[in-house]
């Protein structure tokens, strides 16, 4: 029985972040649910997300030769079943460095503009990582806004079998609100067992939507 191929993107600029903490359990489970893992650490790995006129799209060729670095990503996106992207929601979106590898990456050809999708039947979750607590109202519609860029807008719109977005609120020690007035607040962050234990609960939700997802 062949293993499930999957690839597992980072987009952070700090290796001792959360959000790498994330990709790394991440990786250890589906490992451990025996998929074959290839993690794309977007940022160790130089990823630069500008465009730059070598992978522009050419509208007339959409069998235009990208720069190297370009090709070499999207034989890896080739290659997996799963596609796991794991990165730090800011202002209710991605990083300029995810939504640069999506515009260089996820490029025209490769990913759309085929009556036959090259990328059709691969799955992909998107796991954002939001300063908000579970129960700040802002939740819900990020969730509805994040669904609608990133699996309407670009999975979709590439032939993806399935996509979905996980929100994971409370990825801050610190609790975090926005009062009336729109001031944040920002609480104190627990110590010693309180603050392992409210760490173990967002790995707990973490696992829960991986494995809710790729099984």
């Amino acid at each position: 029985m062949t293993s499930t191929r999957t690839l597992v993107v980072l987009s952070h600029h700090r290796p001792d972040s959360r959000t790498a903490h994330v990709a790394d359990l991440v990786a250890e489970r589906l490992r451990a649910a025996e998929h074959e893992i290839d993690v794309l650490d977007l940022r160790a790995e130089g990823f630069d997300p500008r465009m730059t006129v070598e992978d522009e799209p050419d509208w007339t060729n959409r069998d235009k030769a990208y720069s190297m670095q370009v090709q070499r990503h999207m034989e890896r996106v080739l290659a997996a079943d799963l596609l796991v992207v794991v990165f730090p929601i800011y202002w209710q979106s991605t990083p300029a460095l995810l939504k640069g590898w999506i515009d260089r990456v996820w490029n025209y050809g490769f990913a759309y503009g085929r009556s036959a999708p090259r990328l059709a039947g691969k799955r992909v979750l998107w796991l954002g990582l939001a300063g908000a607590t579970a129960e700040d109202p802002i939740v819900a519609p990020m969730v509805d806004l994040l669904e609608a860029q990133l699996s309407e807008g670009i999975a979709y719109y590439c032939g993806f079998a399935k996509s979905a977005v996980a929100v994971l609120p409370d990825a801050e020690d610190q609790p975090q609100s926005v009062d009336d007035l729109g001031n944040l607040i920002v609480g104190e962050a627990p110590t010693g067992e309180e603050l392992a234990a409210q760490r173990r609960v967002f790995d707990r939700r973490v696992l829960t939507a991986v494995d809710e997802f790729a099984t």
